[in-house]
């Protein structure tokens, strides 16, 4: 590797991995603060509130990481700009180092994003899962105040009349409203909060379960004892969706297994997916824009950064509503990126002066 591209290089990346850190961390404390009632209302401790707030860090680290990669690279290309080093670049034949240095922080954002979007998002939202159904089974078995309505989780109410010696709750109530088609209550004499190590399970006895349907039609089935995972009531809308919760890898294995292709599964592996040519898109386009010097003045002085949060606004907006797919925005910056860059880095020949007539 030359000289210049290493020093372009580490240029690049060490503007974009420093934006990406500032910015997850003042999202790691909007989702502490945003969780407190963790620590305030569910009894549990500081620790517990961090944990949660990071495990919930992967998803929002991938919506913005492609982001950080363009601001700090449109950032690097503007600093080189203003002290006159780009322009050296493009004089002195460096042109081929500065498509190299691109290419190398295209290329680590792309590794990075995947390993976030196939891996880590995955793993952090299946411990996330786990963590939010100790914390439920924690506020059932001990923490839940006796004659008081306590939410679990949001559109979750749960109420008990007391706790005998053994921990057995008398009187226990739960009313979930996260289904907007129907409504469940659960309503039993005794219940107890069990586990097998990995999961909790609310043991109901002599209860009812009630449904409501939005058309008003209701059913009521009573039982004399009825098991539940504690998740159900600790996830924000009901059962946790399993393919959010496991890797690429083991979900392309399982299905060549056995050999069944679900468009859901399909649809999961194409978003994730997606996030590298993300990546790919936002620095061609960013390079364009920013790589080659110009003496041209401009009337209104734009912020680039503002510039790439608008095409991230457009491009999210684009796949979002595409029939085509979730990778149709970034497709279109690469387009629009790798065309711009050929256009612009075609090869200029001289104007010949015109001869003068002596």
């Amino acid at each position: 590797m030359k000289r210049l591209t290493a020093y372009l290089a580490r240029l690049f990346v060490t503007d974009a991995v420093i934006l990406f850190g500032v910015v997850s961390f003042l999202l790691w404390l909007i989702n502490c603060l945003r969780s407190f009632d963790v620590v305030s209302v569910k009894g549990q401790g500081v620790v517990t509130l961090a944990l949660q707030g990071l495990l919930t860090m992967p998803p929002l680290a991938i919506s913005f990481f492609y982001v950080c990669i363009g601001i700090g690279l449109a950032r690097a290309l503007q600093a080189l700009q203003s002290n006159r080093e780009l322009h050296i670049i493009h004089t002195s034949g460096g042109l081929a180092s500065l498509w190299s240095a691109t290419a190398i922080v295209a290329g680590a954002g792309v590794v990075g994003v995947l390993l976030l979007s196939n891996f880590i998002a995955p793993y952090a939202e299946r411990q996330l899962n786990i963590l939010s159904a100790s914390v439920a089974a924690d506020l059932v078995s001990s923490t839940l105040k006796p004659q008081r309505f306590t939410q679990v989780t949001p559109g979750v109410v749960m109420l008990i009349g007391g706790r005998a010696g053994d921990g057995e709750i008398q009187e226990f109530f739960a009313d979930d409203r996260r289904d907007p088609n129907t409504r469940r209550t659960y309503v039993a004499k005794t219940a107890r909060v069990s586990s097998d190590g990995q999961t909790y399970v609310l043991e109901l006895r002599d209860g009812t379960l009630q449904n409501t349907a939005a058309n008003g039609r209701f059913s009521e089935v009573t039982f004399g004892r009825y098991d539940v995972n504690v998740d159900r009531f600790s996830q924000p809308v009901g059962q946790p969706n399993l393919l959010n919760q496991t890797d690429s890898l083991s979900l392309v294995l399982d299905a060549m297994a056995s050999g069944l292709w679900s468009p859901e599964l399909l649809m999961v592996l194409g978003n994730r997916g997606a996030e590298g040519l993300r990546v790919v898109g936002i620095c061609l386009l960013v390079l364009a824009l920013s790589g080659f010097p110009s003496g041209r003045r401009a009337r209104f002085n734009v912020p680039l950064e503002a510039v790439v949060l608008l095409i991230a606004f457009s491009e999210r907006g684009l796949s979002a509503y595409s029939p085509i797919g979730s990778a149709t925005g970034a497709l279109a910056m690469i387009i629009a990126g790798g065309g711009a860059l050929l256009v612009l880095a075609r090869p200029r020949h001289p104007r010949a002066l015109p001869e003068m007539a002596l």
